[in-house]
């Protein structure tokens, strides 16, 4: 029996989709277990290009069961819309399961984030403005609407009117915004619980008797280790834990049923949002790399924001692939770094005069500036080397470097977006 949860070791961004795509061809299920629409995954395969915001990544594979489970945000508009695109794009109709604990993302939170980020301005978080934060923030007040709930309109009726009591004085009080009224509201969640229905189940039961029967399960995460509210760069940080040992509670497995971790690392860093970034590019340096980024370049897959990028942080590496407890990495974007005669690694911190290695809370984070080690580069196109020995003396160097320097092992090695552009090492 297998679970494997494959989740991201630095601010997200790093290609767990496609290495989610890539590891469902043999997987029974794949579930998403946190995080909502606020953060896509790009895929690229035999139909085309898509970007996943709501369904799990197993969609293009026929046999596999994917699973929206009970931590999900869900925004149940966008997982409808996506299914829509699936078909409309010639992709068989997968099947989805969704928990009937799972709860909704309300149009009031995605109007609360955004008013929020612009009463914030310049000391802003960086939100998508889908919604997350208010959403996790009425979860945990015990406000949120739960699936289960949708067909029962007296049931949805009171839960608003919960919830607006407290999000009106927000309104008019502190944005200057008028009071919202449940109005239509109930009859439209109601409606659409009718959509959701051929969906429902209790997907927690479903995941316990697939793990007892040795199933594969893939547990696909969001974002990255250094976004955990917890153990990341709080507060810029998402509102759900990114990490796989909550994989088990965001989908309703027993702690000890996940059996491998696969951190997937970019072979440079970049991220979307606020916060201290220590091996940031500027400049023209920051767009030369970001340009030549991926299938369409660094840009947010939700925002179309320009992505932050900077060097190999073996730093954040190290640390996200420790508090994800990774048992083996995979490795994307190495055929981006292919312009450069010699590529940049930051190797530490140096915070008041005195280098460091391990990676630290945000005070002393802001005050950090990288120590820079340079690997000579290789100087070529590596997009159609399908096997580890095709690749360059060079690349081959800069991968074993990193394997050394997170002490994970690098199992697969990624040389472009498309799903069959991935050298395995096992």
């Amino acid at each position: 029996m297998t679970v494997t949860a494959i989740v991201g070791a630095n601010w997200g961004d790093e290609g767990k989709g496609k290495m989610t795509d890539l590891c469902a061809e043999k997987a029974s299920y794949v579930v998403r277990y946190q995080g909502g629409s606020n953060a896509g995954h790009t895929i690229i395969n035999d139909y085309g290009k898509f970007a996943l915001r709501m369904l799990p990544s197993g969609v293009f594979h026929p046999q596999t069961v994917n699973v929206i489970g009970p931590g999900v945000a869900l925004d149940a508009e966008r997982m409808l819309s996506e299914l829509e695109r699936l078909e409309e794009r010639g992709v068989a109709r997968p099947t989805v399961r969704l928990s009937e604990r799972a709860q909704i993302v309300l149009p009031v939170h995605r109007l609360l984030d955004e008013l929020e980020e612009i009463r914030l301005g310049a000391q802003s978080f960086g939100s998508t403005r889908n919604g997350i934060a208010p959403f996790y923030a009425d979860k945990y007040a015990k406000l949120g609407i739960q699936v289960a709930d949708l067909l029962h309109a007296d049931i949805v009726r009171g839960k608003l009117e919960r919830t607006f009591a407290a999000k009106n004085v927000l309104l008019e009080h502190l944005y200057g915004r008028s009071a919202l009224e449940v109005g239509d509201l109930v009859d439209q969640l109601v409606e659409l619980g009718e959509k959701l229905v051929p969906y429902v189940c209790d997907t927690t039961k479903l995941l316990q008797r697939a793990y007892a029967n040795g199933e594969s399960i893939l547990l696909e995460g969001q974002l990255g280790a250094l976004r955990d509210p917890d153990h990341g760069i709080y507060p810029y940080s998402t509102s759900s834990s990114t990490l796989a040992g909550h994989g088990a509670v965001g989908a309703g497995l027993p702690p000890y049923a996940i059996s491998n971790v696969m951190a997937v690392v970019k072979a440079y860093s970049s991220c979307v949002g606020a916060g201290p970034f220590v091996s940031e590019l500027a400049a023209e340096e920051a767009e030369e790399l970001r340009r030549r980024g991926g299938d369409a370049g660094e840009y947010g897959v939700v925002t179309g924001r320009p992505r932050r990028v900077g060097w190999f942080d073996v730093v954040a590496t190290r640390y996200g692939c420790a508090i994800q407890g990774a048992t083996e990495v995979a490795l994307t974007n190495l055929d981006v770094l292919g312009y450069l005669e010699e590529i940049p690694v930051c190797v530490g911190y140096e915070i008041d005069g005195t280098v460091g290695e391990d990676f630290p809370t945000l005070p002393q984070l802001q005050k950090a500036k990288p120590v820079l080690w340079r690997l000579p580069g290789w100087q070529s196109d590596i997009s159609t080397c399908r096997s580890f020995d095709e690749l360059p003396e060079e690349a081959r160097s800069y991968v074993a470097y990193i394997e050394s320097a997170v002490d994970v092992k690098i199992t697969a090695v990624s040389v472009g977006p498309h799903r069959n552009q991935t050298i395995r090492r096992i």
